[in-house]
């Protein structure tokens, strides 16, 4: 994120109107960043914290397990991040083609993926399918992610997707309600790659790429 007076009148702002004591330090500086790049203060009224994913993120992104996006513009917007970081691949369902097959459809290519990489950091922002095949491979214990960040938006089965995240018991964050989509996803993203290389190197802070929020 880049930082300039604006930037900080608005977090000054945004410290005004949320009340920070609902939140520990790490997860407030999350949710700082969503405000920040949405624009809308009920985003910290929705965001859920479910099973340490916060200290889960911050170990799995230190010992560089793959990370695992359903569009490329998450992974445009998170990759000179941890390029500059901690150096987990990053992998885009979207990059992989589809074989000619009547019956190929990607959901299982996302399913065949998975299987790849048990243990790794999924980000789903936009596509739904994506996140139920994945909650499914979880239920049958084919994978066991270090941690979810789930925020495709809609107004259908969302309500079902929450559920089916906590009964999982894996490490996520989600939204309580309609709203998502990519931009929250790479906001959070970002945010925990920062607070986890700064408590990594405090001595070495990262400098800011000129990526959106």
């Amino acid at each position: 994120m880049e930082w300039n007076l604006l930037t900080v009148q608005n977090f000054s702002i945004i410290d005004r109107e949320i009340d920070k004591s609902v939140f520990s330090p790490a997860e407030y500086e999350i949710v700082k960043r969503v405000v920040f790049s949405t624009g809308d203060l009920e985003y910290a009224s929705v965001i859920n914290f479910a099973n340490n994913p916060l200290s889960n993120g911050f170990a799995a992104l230190e010992t560089r397990v793959p990370i695992m996006v359903d569009t490329p513009v998450i992974q445009a917007g998170v990759l000179p991040f941890l390029q500059q970081t901690f150096m987990n691949p990053v992998y885009c369902l979207e990059d992989f083609a589809l074989p000619a097959s009547v019956t190929a459809t990607k959901s299982k290519i996302w399913q065949k993926l998975s299987k790849n990489y048990p243990s790794a950091i999924y980000i789903i922002g936009e596509n739904p399918v994506s996140l139920f095949s994945l909650l499914d491979l979880i239920e049958s214990v084919q994978v066991k992610p270090s941690l979810i960040i789930a925020t495709p938006s809609g107004f259908t089965r969302k309500e079902i997707i929450n559920k089916m995240l906590q009964k999982s018991g894996v490490s996520h964050i989600r939204f309580d309600s309609y709203k998502g989509g990519v931009t929250v996803a790479i906001a959070i993203f970002q945010g925990l790659i920062e607070l986890g290389w700064l408590a990594k190197n405090s001595t070495m802070p990262m400098k800011n790429p000129k990526v959106r929020s």
